[in-house]
């Protein structure tokens, strides 16, 4: 009877675990050598593997090949990313926001040195400090642990969004599997990309071209009481110097309080908008 038990606790222990994506630097940028990344790797690895997946930078695989095709469909096809945006890593940013295009699980990180970003600061970001402090670390790893698992479960309901949606209706980017080369692959996505920038460009450009008095004053006067309640319930004046810069903590901290109001979003219809109104009032002290 042992031995019919084997192959069957063998199959059980092979089942593949489900794979966790992970997108970071991996080369020296700023003041962070390769070295330092490698620790962070192992950082992050550790949490993955305590939530469950089996934990793959989007660059490796099992086989040899053109690493950018490798790269684009480990983002679409893992279940789930990490993605490490510390020092604002051009190649992290591109792949980071392919992977939001695909609108599938992503968990957004950084350490504590890196400003948020415009664009990407509405999406939580779990933070570690950059000199790697053993409890502030083992700390990270159980928050992030909890995140995978959380964003995991989120994604099971059928309204899930990671990002894109948040704005407006549009057609998640896909893969299509089907003979050709590569090249002719790159060129079907740039013509991809071109018309869907084409399709954006008419959503949101004609819009504030065309808004009328109406919409515009109904647009401040939202903007202006999410600022007002922003500067009471953090005790920040408007007229601050870190109010009026556009690059400061504060700032993206009130960016991502105004833009988390449905009303604002769908007046506005676009980041840009937010961000533009936000400027008009602020500028107006």
């Amino acid at each position: 009877m042992a031995t019919e038990k084997q192959p069957i606790q063998q199959a059980e222990s092979e089942v593949k675990k489900p794979t966790c994506g992970i997108v970071m630097p991996i080369s020296a940028i700023d003041d962070c050598p390769a070295g330092h990344w490698e620790e962070v790797k192992n950082i992050l690895i550790d949490a993955i593997s305590s939530a469950g997946y089996e934990a793959n930078l989007v660059s490796d695989a099992d086989d040899s090949g053109v690493i950018q095709k490798r790269i684009v469909q480990n983002l679409y096809s893992n279940e789930i990313v990490v993605c490490d945006v510390s020092c604002k890593n051009p190649n992290v940013m591109f792949e980071l926001g392919m992977r939001l295009a695909f609108d599938k699980p992503t968990i957004v990180v950084m350490d504590n040195m890196t400003k948020y970003s415009f664009d990407t600061a509405p999406i939580e970001h779990l933070v570690y400090p950059r000199d790697l402090s053993y409890y502030k670390i083992v700390e990270f790893k159980k928050k992030l642990c909890g995140k995978i698992a959380g964003t995991m479960n989120a994604a099971k309901q059928a309204d899930y969004t990671t990002f894109l949606k948040h704005f407006g209706e549009f057609k998640v980017a896909t893969i299509e599997q089907k003979e050709g080369s590569i090249n002719d692959l790159i060129l079907s996505r740039l013509d991809e990309m071109s018309d869907q920038i084409k399709t954006i460009k008419h959503i949101r450009f004609p819009i504030t071209r065309v808004e009328s008095e109406t919409q515009k004053e109904a647009i401040n006067n939202a903007i202006c009481q999410a600022i007002d309640s922003f500067c009471m319930a953090f005790g920040v004046e408007k007229s601050a110097p870190q109010m009026q810069d556009e690059d400061s903590q504060e700032r993206m901290n009130l960016y991502k309080f105004i833009v988390s109001n449905d009303n604002i979003r769908r007046l506005c219809g676009s980041p840009v908008r937010i961000r533009q109104a936000i400027n008009d009032v602020l500028h107006s002290f």
